[in-house]
Order: structure tokens, then C-alpha cells, then sequence
């Protein structure tokens, strides 16, 4: 298993940024990656599939789309999902706090696990380790232009 973990502040309130990290909406355009939410509710136990692109009118994903659970939720402050992929399972775990003049301190933990480790796993392990940092990294620069996409009024 590789975790790496990184923390980032947001100029927005905390309502805002949980509006947009937390609830899964049927396209991010920032990702461009489509959600189908089984049951179509976000929250502790909430089930999703989620495929790049746009989905078509139908929003039928295609057969073998990476599924995830919602395992984690306290909403305002903390929400984990698990995504289960054929070869390895990601887990995010976004947590909120208040920051000085109304921003938000986003902290993101991701870790990587195989679902059946090898000895290449252990061998291959720096450069998981760094592609999981470089990952977390990533979704930290794109904070702001996730929150951008929720209007400051809700």
C-alpha cells in the first residue's frame, strides 16, 4: 500500500469548496470525467461508476466502468471514496478545515493499493510512491477551478 498526502488553502468559504469536491455532480469539467450515483444521492454509502468523458443522454456507462463507494462522510468537513479499479484499489480522503480570512484548508490523502500484491509492487515501489505524490499534487493545483465551477451563492 503508498499513501501520500498534501494540504493546499482555497480562497472560498467552506461550504463552497465541500459543494465542490464532495458532491458528485453528473459531469467535471475540470476532470472531464462523468459520475452515474446509483440511487442518485450523495452520502455515506452512496455507490457510483465513474467513466471519462462526457456520458451520452442515456448516461449508461459502459461495461467494466471503475466503480466507488462513498465510505467516509461528515459533511462540511471530511468525505472518502473508494474506487475499485480491476488491478488496484484508490482511496481519497479530502478533509476540510477553516482558514484565516474565509478560506479553506483542503487536505488530500490518496493511497494505492494493489489488489494482489507482487514482487514487481515492492521493486516498482519509488515510482509508485512519487506517481501517488505527483497525483495528490495535481488535484491540489486544480482546487481553485473546482471551486470556480459552484456559484459563490449557494
Amino acid at each position: 500500500m503508498t499513501t501520500a498526502s498534501g494540504t493546499r488553502e482555497v480562497a472560498a468559504p467552506r461550504s463552497r469548496v465541500w459543494r465542490a469536491l464532495a458532491v458528485l455532480e453528473p459531469y467535471c469539467a475540470v476532470c472531464d470525467v462523468s459520475y452515474v450515483v446509483e440511487g442518485g444521492r450523495s452520502g455515506k454509502g452512496a455507490r457510483f461508476v465513474c467513466v471519462p468523458g462526457r456520458l451520452a443522454a442515456d448516461r449508461t456507462p459502459r461495461e467494466g466502468a471503475p466503480r466507488g463507494e462513498i465510505v467516509e462522510w461528515e459533511p462540511g468537513r471530511v468525505v472518502t471514496t473508494r474506487l475499485e479499479l480491476t488491478p488496484e484499489t484508490w482511496t481519497t480522503r479530502i478533509e476540510l478545515d477553516d482558514a484565516a480570512d474565509g478560506a479553506t484548508r483542503v487536505t488530500v490523502t490518496l493511497t494505492h493499493e494493489p489488489r494482489r500484491p507482487r514482487l514487481a509492487d515492492r521493486l516498482a515501489r519509488r515510482a509508485v510512491q512519487q506517481f501517488v505524490q505527483r497525483t495528490v499534487d495535481d488535484e491540489l493545483d486544480k482546487l481553485p477551478a473546482h471551486v470556480e465551477q459552484v456559484p459563490a451563492d449557494q
